[in-house]
């Protein structure tokens, strides 16, 4: 019986810079605070202590692991914290050495409670441990959790829940991309139709419009912001903003007052090829120079490809298609939710466990299907668009400099923005049953490749760009 990985799941609404390193310690805080709950323990914790380890703890710092912890610890929710709010309570937490526990009550916490070990934990990557003391000082709660990419956390010992498919019969059960092909042939439905239908099972089409609409209104507001902001990045590497000049150089003396007049002007300009391409890499970076300043993105499927997806559906909607609506988008993100799903069931999302391939690759695929089926592709071609996009991201690594979500990893967006809008043409133009390598087998090959990559590559900044170049050089 396979797991039923909802599109909501893979494209969620957090604060970056990524997903497996600040969304999802801010949700293990939140759960963790859950249990206490439940075994009676919350009102007796008077002190924490959080141990991170593996990748958690070499690119926490870079990654804003810490502040997403005390955030969590602080009770505050990651989909609908007011951004303006972070340094507030961060600052708070600093200056009186107490944090308001779940916005209950304040106990006393200094930030080396957090503490960064090296080692890693058997089960993934990215581990940490909450633990909770009572008045005595007796440890009264432990408890380990891993963040697994993409803003999922799964407990110690705890295998991964089946429960929505035993709860829920689903008319399209799928584990694999030859499941998906399969159905859209045997009942002559698209992709979108399929994940539409298995999606109505959890809720109805109302709310299941609405949150797709919200999830492209973030990603819209995003790129409007990112467009639209000006200056240096956060972190110690200095980097400039290059959304914002670009931006200006495209819409020449163009202005817009909201993001709404902002896409309806530029859908309505003629550009050429090489402006197609800036436009592209533009909105791309747009997104991940707001991630990369603790913004407000989605995840699709991880904060640190974020870029990927809306840059592609941004250009469907201003070069392919001027008269598209919010049900091109909608099919858009259903399509790519359930291809970012199966490389989740059968490989991995994580960078910390599969390098850049899992979290670039993986987006420049979601996106590569989705885009297809837009132009008027067959599910098979769908597939196969995927197909390609990975195949020329296998291999690639995660190898931050000064374990930031910034070099290499915002230019990569534009890259697997371009290659996605690439792959869509080239299986467009060739009969599926030509094609040699089905997606099911690059998806097992990108996980393989991912066993034998080298830790050194893996999300933890002991290898590659982040060595060569360094913080210490920039």
């Amino acid at each position: 019986m396979s797991q039923f990985i909802s599109v909501f799941d893979m494209l969620k609404i957090g604060v970056g810079p990524s997903s497996s390193h600040t969304l999802g310690p801010w949700r293990a805080a939140q759960e963790w605070i859950k249990k206490l709950k439940v075994n009676s323990l919350f009102d007796k914790t008077t002190a924490i202590k959080v141990d991170l380890y593996g990748s958690l703890s070499l690119t926490g710092k870079g990654h804003a692991t810490d502040l997403a912890i005390l955030l969590g610890l602080s009770g505050t929710d990651p989909e609908f914290i007011p951004i303006e709010n972070i340094d507030q309570i961060i600052h708070k937490i600093k200056s009186t050495k107490t944090i308001l526990f779940n916005e209950e009550k304040e106990i006393n916490f200094l930030l080396e409670h957090i503490v960064f070990n090296r080692d890693f934990l058997p089960f993934h990557s990215n581990g940490l441990t909450f633990r909770a003391f009572d008045s005595n000082d007796i440890e009264i709660s432990s408890e380990t959790f891993y963040s697994i990419g993409g803003g999922f956390v799964v407990q110690e010992n705890a295998p991964l829940s089946k429960k929505k498919e035993i709860d829920h019969k689903f008319p399209y059960p799928i584990n694999k991309a030859i499941d998906l092909d399969n159905y859209c042939k045997e009942f002559t439905k698209t992709i979108s139709e399929i994940v539409f239908e298995n999606e109505l099972v959890l809720k109805t089409e109302d709310e299941i419009n609405n949150k797709l609409d919200g999830i492209w209104n973030t990603m819209l507001e995003c790129m409007y912001i990112g467009c639209h902001t000006e200056g240096i990045l956060p972190g110690g590497l200095k980097v400039k903003r290059r959304a914002f000049p670009t931006h200006k150089k495209l819409i020449k003396d163009t202005e817009y007052t909201n993001k709404e007049e902002w896409l309806t002007g530029i859908r309505t300009t003629k550009v050429k090829f090489r402006e197609i391409l800036k436009w592209v890499s533009c909105l791309a970076l747009s997104v991940n120079e707001v991630n990369a300043a603790l913004g407000r993105v989605v995840t699709a499927p991880t904060n640190g490809s974020a870029g990927v997806i809306p840059a592609v559906l941004m250009y469907y909607m201003v070069i392919e298609n001027h008269e598209a609506t919010i049900e091109h988008v909608r099919k858009f993100l259903l399509v790519a939710g359930e291809i970012g799903s199966v490389f989740k069931k059968n490989a991995t999302i994580s960078a910390a466990m599969g390098g850049c391939q899992a979290e670039i690759g993986v987006s420049s695929a979601m996106a590569a299907a989705a885009l297809t089926e837009l132009l008027g592709g067959t599910p098979s071609q769908c597939l196969e668009a995927a197909e390609i996009a990975m195949e020329h991201h296998l291999g690639l690594t995660c190898d931050p400099i000064g374990g930031l979500v910034q070099i290499p990893c915002i230019e990569r967006n534009a890259m697997g923005a371009i290659k996605a809008i690439n792959a869509a043409e080239l299986a467009l133009e060739r009969d599926p049953n030509d094609a040699i390598v089905p997606l099911d087998k690059v998806i097992e090959t990108m996980w393989e490749t991912a066993k034998d990559m080298s830790r050194n590559y893996k999300e933890t900044s002991e290898g590659g760009l982040a060595i060569t170049v360094g913080l210490a050089d920039c």
